[in-house]
């Protein structure tokens, strides 16, 4: 825990400061072993998590360019909203027009992953993070254990309710294979307590209205519910589900701690939020990047992103790092708090 906070606090700094990035390459150009061109395909410009990986490969970029003489250009291709296929025309896109390198969090792995195959067979090598494509050539992926996470998150709720009483799990895009492996391990966790029974698990469009509708939909469907497992932070995204949430009568926990969120635990709506540093998909991938097609070396296939255990006791401490990463829309009131967060590894 120790290590992962003075990490991410030395990261502060430059993700502050001005950043390298650019947009389109050329499309023959003649290899360049100074210049090193990262096309970054994340799942969607609207998902202010991808924002804050964009604020760390950036960041990564100039700190990495300076050390070793070399330019990285971080080449943003990220669409609006999620769309594996679309996805999968970006990739190919980035090849035609000369990237040295793909990184992309996948919507979809069945779509994209032809084309990352294809990508690799053209020379372009091909590093996944956040949501892996592990049937596919990818040469390396950065992100959470998501069956861990899933069971991280039920855990926790099965503490909150006294190892008993009627689960549901919001899960987002079915499509996704990363709340895939976290409603598993919603599901491996929560057999582990006879008490409690799993009424079903929904997906939605990963918006904040329809992850909150659905929500309310279900909440109406079955009254009884006394728990969500949301295996992504989409309906914290919102603030509508302050007044409908009954934290007496329900219980709540979600991964991601984002700065709309951080309300729902001051009010205790929501115990625990399992935070990822986002920012941190970015940063560490370039560098992974740099480490494997720059300098030559060998890097493992999977490298996996620690949770940060964010309550009441640590809200401080980790909106300041949100701050830090570039999220414009920390409240000021929470930054006060001195207490470390801590991480899953405890």
């Amino acid at each position: 825990m120790e290590i992962l906070m003075t990490r991410l606090r030395i990261l502060l700094l430059p993700a502050v400061s001005m950043l390298v990035f650019g947009t389109g390459c050329g499309g023959n150009a003649p290899v360049d072993e100074n210049r090193l061109v990262i096309s970054m395909i994340a799942k969607s410009t609207t998902n202010p998590v991808f924002l804050s990986s964009r604020t760390g490969a950036d960041a990564a970029a100039r700190e990495l360019s300076a050390e070793h003489g070399i330019e990285i250009v971080i080449d943003w291709r990220t669409p609006p909203t999620e769309d594996g296929q679309v996805q999968a025309q970006r990739i190919a896109q980035a090849v035609n027009e000369g990237a040295d390198v793909v990184l992309i969090s996948c919507s979809d792995a069945a779509k994209v992953t032809g084309a990352i195959n294809d990508a690799v067979e053209r020379g372009v090598p091909v590093m996944t993070f956040d949501s892996d494509a592990p049937e596919s050539r990818r040469f390396a992926f950065f992100g959470v254990d998501d069956i861990k996470t899933g069971g991280l998150i039920m855990g926790e709720l099965a503490k909150a309710m006294d190892g008993k009483g009627r689960v549901a799990i919001l899960a987002g895009n079915q499509n996704a294979p990363n709340l895939r492996k976290r409603v598993e391990g919603v599901l491996q966790k929560a057999a582990e307590y006879p008490e409690i029974s799993i009424v079903g698990t929904f997906y939605h469009i990963e918006t904040p209205q329809d992850a909150a509708a659905e929500v309310v939909r279900v909440n109406n469907a079955y009254p009884d519910i006394e728990g969500w497992a949301m295996v992504g932070g989409w309906a914290l995204f919102t603030q509508s589900l302050l007044t409908d949430l009954d934290p007496d009568r329900m219980k709540i926990i979600s991964v991601d701690a984002l700065p709309p969120q951080l309300t729902y635990i001051e009010q205790g709506i929501v115990p625990v939020l399992w935070g990822q540093p986002t920012y941190l998909w970015g940063y560490e991938s370039v560098r992974l990047i740099v480490e494997k097609i720059h300098l030559k070396r060998d890097v493992p296939v999977i490298n996996p992103l620690e949770l940060v255990h964010v309550s009441q006791e640590n809200l401080g401490e980790w909106a300041g790092m949100l701050q830090g990463w570039g999220f414009t829309d920390v409240p000021e009131r929470y930054l006060k708090d001195e207490d470390p967060p801590a991480s899953s590894d405890e």
